[in-house]
C-alpha cells in the first residue's frame, strides 16, 4: 500500500516538472487537468483506506491535519476548473497547489508512510489491494477525462512517437512466416477476442 501512495506521488510530481510557462494552453490544460484528477483519487483512497487504518494505530496531529490539507487542494482544483487557462491567475493557482501538494507529500514521506510501514506490516498488502479495488471504481467512469487530459498533455513529439511504435506494432503483428512466434499470438489474440 504504501508503494502505491508513493507511486501517486511520483505521478504528480513528474507532472509538476513537465509544467512550463511558455507551453500551449492545451498543454499548460492538460497537465492541470491529469493533476487534478490524480490528486481527486489519491486523496480519496486515503481517506477512505489508508488514513483510517493507520488512525487505529497512532491517531497523530499529523494525521489529523492530512484531510483538512486535501479539502485546501480541492478548493483549488475547483477554481482551476472553473478558470480559463488564459486567465492571469491560472499558473499563479496550479503553482499554489503545486506548493500544498508538495509540502504534503514531504509530510506523508517522511512520517505517515513510514508510521504505517512500522504499524502496520501485516496490513499493508491487503489495505494495497483494496486500495486498487477502490481506485479502479473511482478512475473507471472518468476513463474520458482521464485520457482526454492525458492527450491534451503531451507534447506534439510525443504524440509522433507513440503513433510511430503503434504502427510499428501493428505491422509487426501483421507479419506471417512459418515458426513466427508474431503470428502465433496474433492467432491467440483473435481467438481470444
Amino acid at each position: 500500500m504504501t508503494n502505491l501512495i508513493r507511486l501517486d506521488h511520483t505521478h504528480v510530481l513528474t507532472a509538476f516538472h513537465q509544467y512550463e510557462l511558455g507551453s500551449s494552453e492545451r498543454l499548460r490544460k492538460g497537465l492541470v487537468d491529469n493533476v487534478c484528477l490524480a490528486i481527486e483519487i489519491h486523496a480519496q483512497l486515503e481517506e477512505e483506506i489508508f488514513y483510517p487504518a493507520l488512525r487505529v494505530v497512532a491517531d497523530t496531529e499529523m494525521l489529523r491535519k492530512s484531510t483538512p490539507e486535501h479539502d485546501e487542494m480541492r478548493g483549488l482544483i475547483s477554481r482551476l476548473r472553473n478558470m480559463p487557462v488564459a486567465d492571469p491567475a491560472f499558473d499563479d493557482t496550479f503553482f499554489e497547489l503545486m506548493r500544498h501538494v508538495m509540502h504534503h507529500v514531504a509530510d506523508e514521506e517522511t512520517l505517515l508512510l513510514p508510521a504505517a510501514e512500522r504499524l502496520l506490516p501485516d496490513q499493508l498488502s491487503e489495505l494495497g489491494a483494496q486500495m486498487t479495488k477502490r481506485r479502479l471504481e473511482l478512475a473507471g467512469p472518468r476513463a474520458p477525462e482521464l485520457a482526454s487530459s492525458m492527450a491534451r498533455s503531451m507534447s506534439g513529439g510525443t504524440l509522433v512517437g507513440i503513433g510511430s511504435a503503434m504502427l510499428a506494432g501493428a505491422y509487426l503483428l501483421t507479419r506471417r512466416g512459418p515458426g513466427d512466434r508474431l503470428a502465433a499470438a496474433r492467432k491467440r489474440f483473435s481467438r481470444a477476442v
